[in-house]
């Protein structure tokens, strides 16, 4: 089965990580023995090599850097020129794998249909897996205008918002609207087409997104609060808005965010129960809430800063998203649902949105 997983930040683990992910997963989680720096070392789960194995052949992957002022607990750059130059680096390693035919980029309906019809008919052992561009949290972009170069660079994707204040939204954990910068950058995007990722919004800037867009919606990895508590997933009501635009949802797989109570780095995926069943949980909710299978999908976040220490159980690597076809299939899927899930509806989103 095709796979499409709709968020991950490949070039944050190149830089910030250090990781080369061309080099097979053992070989990275090697490299990590004996490092403490940060908690998921030895710990990854997402290689090229992993993606073509599990036959994702599509991923949109992100640049990320967040802006921070000097009495922020989070961590980030101390400038939004800093921030920016960060995200240039990120897209100098997507361009590097592409040089390497490693990754190639999807920015248009044709350049999609093409990318699928060679994944599909290409016999290679080391098929190039196609990418579309996301940025994830507005906080580098400069000014509304340095959208321009980020577009004609490839940018097709953009959540306004990632965790806390932002220049451009508010985030996880944080409250308040747009504000005009905002609102600027809204605009644009629509002008430009780039799609709007709902996710990491908080409930203010939200729904103020909503009165302000008019352009396509997608949630790349989001969960349902009715399931998990917590102010980073959707209530019904706004997954029913967003549902209502025609967006896709990506279910991700941190498991934080899966099941409740969960204690970072207390609490582990085998004494709190979490395999894929629990993700097939939330979006079994959604597509109550939908009334259909048309708008859910995989967006996995994989090694989005945690690693096999904070994913389901049931996952070693990320080719292991090759065991949700049959999960979908006991739990009462039909073989056209499955195909949806796992790869047409963003495709269809895409075509829809790109026409």
């Amino acid at each position: 089965m095709l796979l499409f997983d709709a968020h991950l930040d490949l070039s944050m683990n190149a830089l910030e990580w250090n990781r080369d992910l061309r080099s097979s997963i053992t070989e990275i989680n090697s490299r990590e023995e004996g490092m403490t720096d940060k908690l998921d070392r030895g710990k990854a789960t997402v290689s090229l090599e992993e993606l073509r194995k599990g036959n994702i052949g599509i991923v949109v992957a992100t640049q990320i850097a967040r802006y921070v002022e000097k009495t922020s607990q989070l961590p980030g750059w101390n400038s939004p020129e800093q921030a920016w130059a960060q995200t240039q680096g990120q897209l100098a390693y997507y361009k590097a794998l592409e040089s390497f035919g490693e990754l190639s980029p999807i920015r248009n309906a044709k350049e999609l249909n093409s990318h699928l019809q060679y994944w599909n008919g290409s016999t290679e052992e080391k098929k190039t897996i196609g990418y579309i561009l996301s940025l994830e949290g507005a906080d580098s972009l400069i000014s509304v205008e340095y959208l321009d170069i980020a577009y004609n660079y490839g940018l097709r994707a953009l959540g306004p918002a990632h965790y806390g204040p932002g220049r451009y939204a508010q985030g996880t954990n944080a409250t308040g609207g747009l504000g005009p910068n905002g609102k600027d950058l809204l605009e644009k995007m629509e002008s430009l087409g780039i799609i709007l990722d709902a996710t990491h919004l908080c409930d203010d800037s939200f729904w103020e997104a909503m009165d302000i867009f008019n352009g396509s919606i997608w949630a790349s990895h989001q969960n349902s609060r009715s399931l998990v508590n917590h102010n980073r997933q959707f209530t019904d009501e706004q997954f029913k808005e967003i549902i209502r635009r025609g967006a896709v949802i990506g279910l991700p797989l941190d498991t934080w965010m899966m099941v409740p109570n969960w204690v970072r780095g207390v609490s582990d995926p085998i004494s709190m129960k979490v395999d894929l069943n629990v993700m097939i949980d939330h979006l079994v909710h959604i597509c109550s809430l939908a009334g259909n299978t048309n708008h859910v999908g995989i967006g996995t976040d994989l090694d989005g800063g945690f690693g096999t220490e904070q994913s389901p159980m049931d996952i070693k690597t990320i080719a292991d998203l090759q065991k949700i076809p049959d999960l979908l299939l006991k739990r009462g899927f039909s073989n056209d649902d499955i195909i949806k899930i796992c790869h047409q509806n963003w495709i269809d989103f895409l075509v829809k949105h790109w026409s």
